[in-house]
């Protein structure tokens, strides 16, 4: 089970003015499952995305970029079941057969869609069987289609991730809602994630790509679940310009300040959710290093923490083995580190308690405390490094029997 990730509830997701969602059962790899979705978007929109930094990166990844160079966007469509990644030239031409049948439906240019496939790499895309489920996609396009959504892009996730948030621009209200998927093969940059975030705020396009760079930085790309970096992940950030409110031209201001608010906090919230529901997850831990020479080295810290196979099965089983954390810090790569200044604690929203200093255990430390921390479903591993002012966050989970189990039988 999730994490205490609560789930979405249909009417507490808010429809964002220009974006309609539709869904269908396409077939794409397993019968009877919602698996292809179709967002349409309202003239005048714009859309902003990072994606991922595998080299062997996905086909639509590919088709999404040289889109994006383009302009308008007017449409997305995202199968589960099939990647489309490791498919070589023929990958190409399914991506780009996917936006031509969604263009030639919506009445809009192909490269004004933007595909997406999640799912089983090196496997090509049946791009007949996603073409046959799009009119019943397109039958399905409502404003409130987010629930429906959420649940369409799921893989191995055990559960939907959808939130909405409203502000004020202008006197205006603006909404944001977004939804995302990834629950294995997580690890920046970015994740095997798919994430979307829809406002109906006036962007201009500098600003919305700035915006969805610095979003994700502070968000999908500050999670691990297994510290595998997938070949499909994208975050997309769409404006649609609709709410009628003063149009966002710099990235300064009242106006502005709102909605970066509001835009990476619904980000963290995503991409926690992420890791809440993790593949088995039955810990959500934050990895809070401080005290750095700058951001690159507490993230380094951060990610040896958090990727360790060691120390998140010591989570999952509640054992106080905090060795394992202190040989993660020492094997991050700070070359000049200086071990005898630095800190850890270990903690949780009642307690904190000091484990390592001195270059070794803190003479305050008691295991009965450590263990009583860890039972815990949420914890916080802090650590100083005593060398500057920077920080980094990262957040992760345990590495439980069934994250092998689930990874183990995923193609079947």
């Amino acid at each position: 089970m999730p994490v205490n990730l609560p789930l979405p509830v249909a009417d507490q997701l808010l429809p964002v003015a220009g974006v309609r969602l539709g869904t269908a059962e396409a077939g794409i790899r397993k019968a009877n499952r919602r698996d292809l979705t179709l967002i349409e978007l309202a003239a005048g929109s714009r859309a902003a995305g990072v994606f991922t930094q595998n080299r062997f990166c996905a086909a639509p990844v590919t088709v999404c970029q040289e889109h994006l160079s383009g302009g308008a966007i007017r449409a997305l469509v995202i199968n589960t079941g099939i990647a489309n990644a490791g498919t070589g030239a023929q990958g190409i031409a399914h991506a780009r057969a996917s936006c031509e049948a969604v263009a030639a439906l919506l009445g809009v240019e192909a490269r004004e869609v933007l595909p997406f496939s999640t799912g089983v790499i090196l496997e090509h895309l049946p791009v007949a069987r996603l073409e046959a489920g799009l009119p019943a996609a397109r039958a399905a396009l409502r404003g409130d289609g987010w629930y429906d959504a959420c649940h369409a892009i799921m893989t191995t996730d055990t559960q939907p991730k959808c939130a909405s948030r409203r502000i004020e621009i202008g006197g205006k209200t603006v909404t944001l809602t977004g939804m995302s998927k990834g629950a294995g093969m997580i690890r920046p940059n970015m994740a095997t994630m798919l994430g979307f975030l829809a406002t109906d705020a006036e962007v201009a396009q500098p600003v919305l790509e700035a915006l969805v760079r610095e979003a994700a930085d502070l968000s999908f790309n500050s999670i691990t679940v297994d510290g595998d970096t997938s070949t499909n992940d994208s975050f997309i950030l769409i404006a649609t310009g609709a709410a009628g409110a003063p149009a966002i031209t710099h990235a300064d201001g009242a106006d502005y300040r709102a909605l970066r608010d509001a835009v990476v906090e619904l980000s963290v919230w995503l991409a926690q959710a992420i890791v809440r529901d993790g593949e088995g997850a039955t810990k959500f831990m934050s990895i809070a290093v401080g005290g750095g020479r700058d951001l690159a080295e507490c993230r380094q810290v951060a990610y040896a923490v958090a990727h360790s196979p060691l120390v998140k099965t010591a989570f999952f089983a509640s054992d106080p083995n905090l060795g394992r954390i202190l040989a993660a810090i020492g094997y991050a790569g700070v070359a000049d580190l200086d071990v005898n200044r630095l800190r850890v604690w270990l903690g949780n929203a009642q307690e904190e308690v000091l484990v390592a200093e001195e270059g070794g255990r803190a003479a305050s430390y008691a295991e009965e405390a450590g263990a009583r921390i860890m039972e815990g479903a949420e914890i916080t591993v802090r650590v100083d490094l005593a060398r500057g002012d920077a920080a980094a966050t990262v957040w992760t989970c345990d590495f439980s029997y069934d994250y092998v189990k689930i990874n183990a039988d995923y193609r079947s």
